[in-house]
C-alpha cells in the first residue's frame, strides 16, 4: 500500500534535512574539538567548559529517544502525508535507527562518565593546589623558624665573645694582682733587712759587752792580785760579780725573748705566705677548669659546624649544643663548694658517722657494691675505699668527676634517673646520697626512689642526707645559700615517702649541731629556742629492703 500510493522518500536526504534543520535551532554548537585548546589548564575554563559539555549531552540524550510525533516542519506540502503515512515512516525510521540510538545512548553514557571523572579530577587538582599552597606555606614557616634560630646562634657567639673579653679582663687583674704580690715580696725583703740590720746591731752590743767583761776580767784579775790578802775586798767583789751575773742573766733573757719574738713573726709571716700560695692555686684551678670547660663546647661546636657546612643544624645538634650548657657553671659550682661547704677533710669526719650502717649491713663487696649519686668531689667514695669497700660514684658535674678520676675513684659522668634505670634489679648493696634530694623536683625524687627500691638487694641500705629545715636558721636562710637548691625536703614526709615506696625500718638521724649554744638551760623554753635556732644542721633518712 505503501508503494503504490505515496511517491518514494529519500531517507539519506531527509536525514540530511532534520541535521540541517537541528543545526539551525539555537543552542546548537560545534564540537568541543572545534574550539581554541590554549586554556585547557585553566580549571576554571574547565569547569565552564565541562557545564557546556553537560548542557550539550542532555540535548543529545533528549534527541537520541525514538520518535513518536510527526514533525510539524514536515507537514508543510510537498510533505504534507497522512497520519498513518506519517506514523509508518516514524516506524520505519525508528527501526533503521534502533541500533544508532543505542550507540548514542552509550557514547552519552561514556560522556556522561567522563564528565563526571572530570569533575573529581578537578576537585582533586584543587585539593592538590590548596595542599601544595599549605606545604609552601608550612616550608615558608620552616625557613623562618631557620632565620630566628640562625640568629639565636648568632646571639650565642656574641655571648662567648663578651665572657672571652670577661676572662681577657679577669687575666689583667690576675696580672695586677700578681705585681702587688711582688711589690709585697719587695717590702718583705725590706724588713727582713731592716731585720738583719737589727741583728746586726745586736752582735755589735753583745761583741761591745764581751769587751767590757773582758775589762772587767782584767779588772779582776788585777784585784785578785793586788787584794788577795784582804778578804773583806773579796767579799764585796764576790758581791759584785753576783750584781753582774744578774746583770747577765737579764740580758740573755732579754735576747732570748727578742729572737722567740722574731722567729713566732717569721713563723706567722710564713703560714700567711702559704695561705696565699694555696688560695692562688685554688683560683688558678678553677680559672683552668672554667677554660677547659669553654674550650670544650667551643670544639664541639666548631666541630659540628665543620661537619654541616654549608648546610645549617638540624634539630639534634641544635639539641647538643643546649646541652652543653648545663655544664657552664660547673666550674663555679666547684669553687662554690670549695668556699661553702667545708674542706674535705671536715666532710670525710662527718661522714665517717656511716660506716657502722654499712658494716652492720655486711654490704659493700664486688657483689654487693654501694652507689654514691653526686658524689661531688667524693669525700665518701674515698672514705669508703680506705675501709675496703666497693663503691662507684655518679655525678653531672665534669669538674668534680675528673678531680675525683685524678684520686683514682670509681666515678661516671650520668644523669641518676638514666643510670639506675640502666641497672638490673636486685643489683646493689646499697644507694646513697648526701645533698642531692634538696636539689630534686618532687616528681624526679619520686622516680629516684622507685627506682632506688628496685635496685637495692635485699637487705640493702639507702641513706641520703639533707639540710634540717627544723633548724630555723639552716631552713629559713642557710639552705638558700646555695642557688640550684630547689626547697627544704620536711624530715618526716622524706620518712613517709620511703615507707610508702617499700622500704622498711625507715628511721631519721640528726647530724651536726651548732656548738655553743646560749640555751643550755634544762627548761623547756631554753630547750625549744636550742632545737629551734641551734639544733641539728642536717638529717639522713635511712631505709632497708626486705
Amino acid at each position: 500500500m505503501f508503494d503504490s500510493h505515496n511517491p518514494e522518500i529519500n531517507i539519506d536526504e531527509l536525514m540530511q534535512k532534520i541535521r540541517e534543520e537541528v543545526a539551525k535551532r539555537p543552542g546548537y554548537s560545534q564540537p568541543l574539538a572545534t574550539k581554541n585548546n590554549a586554556h585547557i589548564g585553566d580549571i576554571t575554563g574547565l569547569t565552564s567548559k565541562i557545564g557546556y559539555i553537560e548542557s550539550l549531552l542532555i540535548n543529545a540524550e533528549s534527541r537520541a529517544y525514538a520518535r513518536t510525533k510527526w514533525p510539524d516542519k514536515l507537514n508543510r506540502f510537498p510533505f504534507n502525508l497522512s497520519s498513518k503515512l506519517q506514523k509508518f515512516i516514524l516506524k520505519l525510521i525508528n527501526f533503521f535507527f534502533k541500533d544508532q540510538r543505542e550507540v548514542n545512548f552509550n557514547l552519552i553514557l561514556a560522556l556522561k562518565a567522563s564528565v563526571t571523572v572530570n569533575g573529581q579530577l578537578i576537585e582533586q587538582i584543587n585539593t592538590l593546589k590548596t595542599q601544595i599552597n599549605e606545604r609552601l606555606s608550612t616550608v615558608d614557616s620552616h625557613f623562618q623558624g631557620i632565620d630566628q634560630r640562625l640568629s639565636t646562634v648568632d646571639t650565642h657567639f656574641q655571648g662567648i665573645d663578651q665572657r672571652l673579653s670577661t676572662v681577657d679582663t679577669h687575666f689583667q687583674g690576675i696580672d695586677q694582682r700578681l705585681s702587688t704580690v711582688d711589690t709585697h715580696f719587695q717590702g718583705i725583703d725590706q724588713r727582713l733587712s731592716t731585720v738583719d740590720t737589727h741583728f746586726q746591731g745586736i752582735d755589735q752590743r753583745l761583741s761591745t759587752v764581751d769587751t767590757h767583761f773582758q775589762g772587767i776580767d782584767q779588772r779582776l784579775s788585777t784585784v785578785d792580785s793586788h787584794f788577795q790578802d784582804i778578804d773583806q775586798y773579796l767579799d764585796v767583789m764576790d758581791l759584785r760579780l753576783q750584781g753582774i751575773d744578774d746583770s747577765l742573766n737579764t740580758i740573755n733573757g732579754s735576747v732570748n725573748n727578742s729572737i722567740t719574738d722574731i722567729e713566732e713573726k717569721l713563723n706567722n709571716f710564713k703560714t700567711y705566705i702559704q695561705g696565699m700560695d694555696e688560695r692562688h692555686i685554688r683560683n688558678d684551678n678553677y680559672l683552668k677548669n672554667d677554660l677547659i670547660q669553654q674550650k670544650r663546647i667551643i670544639a664541639l661546636f666548631l666541630e659540628e659546624a665543620r661537619r654541616r657546612l654549608p648546610e645549617p643544624f638540624n634539630q639534634q645538634q641544635v639539641q647538643t649544643f643546649i646541652n652543653e650548657e648545663q655544664h657552664l657553671l660547673d666550674a663555679f659550682y666547684v669553687a662554690f663548694e670549695d668556699q661553702f661547704r667545708g674542706s674535705r677533710e671536715q666532710i670525710g669526719n662527718r661522714l665517717k658517722v656511716y660506716l657502722p650502717l654499712i658494716e652492720e649491713a655486711k654490704i659493700g663487696t664486688p657483689n654487693s657494691p654501694i652507689l654514691d649519686v653526686g658524689c661531688g668531689r667524693g669525700e665518701w667514695l674515698e672514705l669508703l675505699r680506705e675501709s675496703g669497700y666497693t663503691a662507684k660514684g655518679i655525678d653531672i658535674n665534669r669538674v668534680m668527676q675528673e678531680q675525683c678520676q685524678a684520686r683514682k675513684l670509681d666515678v661516671l659522668e650520668s644523669d641518676v634517673i638514666t643510670y639506675l634505670q640502666s641497672l638490673p634489679d636486685d643489683s646493689l648493696g646499697a644507694v646513697t646520697g648526701f645533698h642531692i634530694i634538696e636539689h630534686l623536683e618532687f616528681p624526679v625524687l619520686i622516680k629516684l626512689l622507685e627506682e632506688v627500691v628496685r635496685v637495692l638487694k635485699p637487705e640493702g641500705i639507702a641513706i641520703f642526707e639533707t639540710p634540717n629545715p627544723k633548724n630555723l636558721v639552716v631552713g629559713a636562710c642557710n639552705f638558700y645559700s646555695d642557688p640550684t637548691h630547689r626547697n627544704p625536703v620536711f624530715p618526716e614526709t622524706i620518712q613517709f615517702c620511703l615507707s610508702f615506696k617499700g622500704l622498711s625500718n625507715v628511721q631519721l638521724m640528726y647530724l651536726n649541731p651548732v656548738e655553743d649554744s646560749p640555751f643550755d638551760k634544762p627548761d623547756i623554753a631554753s630547750l625549744t629556742l636550742k632545737n629551734w635556732f641551734f639544733g641539728s644542721r642536717d638529717y639522713a633518712v635511712i631505709g632497708y629492703k626486705k
